[in-house]
């Protein structure tokens, strides 16, 4: 590959602080894993996940391997899930194009594990890793930029500084958000219940922790909601999200495809737990538009709702509370300038023990936001 500005050895130590004879397993996903033994996705383009996987993070360990102290370093490929934290397949195959099973054969095996792939697999990984006690990261849809910026970082900085942000919003009661699109104005609530706030930090050196990379973000899984957020479709279609005892509850059309809308109000309507507002996260770094919401959702300045799964976030929904297992997402949906053009924040207030702080006005941190985060 070309010339590349990433050292994957500063990421690896700083991130997982391996210790000596660790083994370390990176993962893609493919429409025929069992191809994985023929190389063919290494003529993908030059900077796919699939084939950073490969030459920067697979390679480069195999070459730094001794330096970092591992023992192992493997490489292997599943099918993709279908969709965003949705289970894992229950078999992947390594470089032989040999069949096995995830949790009796290939993660015992494994301290750390690096997934690229498609579909987050944060979820996932997550509740398996607790149980197993392997550690590791996910960086789906990880792209160039994202490795000579996001992934760059210093995350002992990035960790203080996401800390500091934990810090001055935790406890708090309620963030509201007010949007502006097409001329109409709209109000979403987000009840907090005072709970500790949360961070990404990408510090992962503890068994049975799994990493969001590029980290950078504090977020709550919110105990209610209420009220009304615009929603930009995958087509461009613009609907309004109508929210209620935390969960949208009708969807209408303002411009585009109605039957967008109504697939969508679909799916809430026929299994509610896909319209559960499961996350509320805020961007804490000072970093470059990627083109993916990996990087992009940690963008001082942006924030980000989603719905459906959090047990991986502390929440308690997971697959066992979806009527279909195959609805069982966890959807981020990024507000952020480049991304939702048409959509205006004109303000992010967080209320905490009767005090008021505006966060994020027009996507621009606050002075006190910058005074906290930077």
């Amino acid at each position: 590959m070309h010339e590349l500005n990433f050292d994957l050895s500063q990421l690896m130590t700083t991130v997982f602080a391996p210790r000596p004879g660790e083994r370390v397993g990176v993962f893609i996903d493919l429409d025929r894993p069992q191809d994985i033994a023929t190389l063919n996705f290494l003529n993908d383009r030059p900077w796919t996940s699939r084939r950073i996987a490969y030459e920067v993070f697979y390679r480069r360990l195999l070459d730094e391997r001794t330096a970092l102290g591992l023992s192992a370093v493997s490489f292997y490929a599943y099918e993709p899930t279908g969709g965003s934290n949705l289970d894992l397949p229950p078999v992947a195959y390594n470089l032989r194009g040999q069949s096995l099973d995830l949790v009796n054969e290939i993660l015992p095996n494994l301290d750390i594990v690096l997934y690229l792939s498609t579909y987050s697999a944060t979820a996932p990984i997550t509740a398996i890793a607790k149980q197993l006690g392997f550690r590791g990261a996910t960086m789906h849809g990880c792209n160039r930029i994202i490795l000579e910026t996001g992934l760059s970082k210093n995350y002992n900085d990035v960790s203080q500084k996401a800390e500091r942000f934990r810090q001055a919003l935790t406890r708090a009661d309620d963030v509201v958000v007010e949007f502006d699109t097409l001329g109409q104005r709209y109000r979403l609530t987000l009840e907090l219940g005072r709970q500790e706030a949360q961070k990404s930090h990408g510090l992962c050196r503890t068994p049975g922790e799994i990493a969001n990379l590029p980290a950078g973000e504090i977020y709550w899984v919110p105990t209610g909601a209420h009220g009304q957020f615009p929603h930009r479709f995958k087509d461009g279609t613009l609907g309004v999200m109508h929210v209620a005892d935390c969960r949208v509850k009708d969807v209408t059309l303002l411009r585009g495809e109605q039957a967008t809308v109504n697939a969508a109000l679909e799916r809430f309507r026929s299994d509610p737990a896909t319209g559960e507002l499961g996350e509320l996260g805020l961007g804490t770094q000072d970093l470059p538009v990627a083109g993916a919401d990996i990087q992009d959702e940690k963008i001082l300045g942006t924030f980000h709702v989603a719905t459906g799964r959090s047990d991986h976030l502390g929440g308690s929904l997971g697959p066992a509370k979806f009527l279909n297992k195959r609805n069982a997402t966890h959807e981020d949906i990024l507000f952020a300038p480049h991304k939702t053009p048409e959509i205006d924040v004109t303000g992010v207030w967080l209320h905490k023990g009767g005090t008021e702080k505006l966060l994020i006005e027009h996507y621009n941190p606050t002075d006190f936001v910058k005074s906290v985060a930077l």
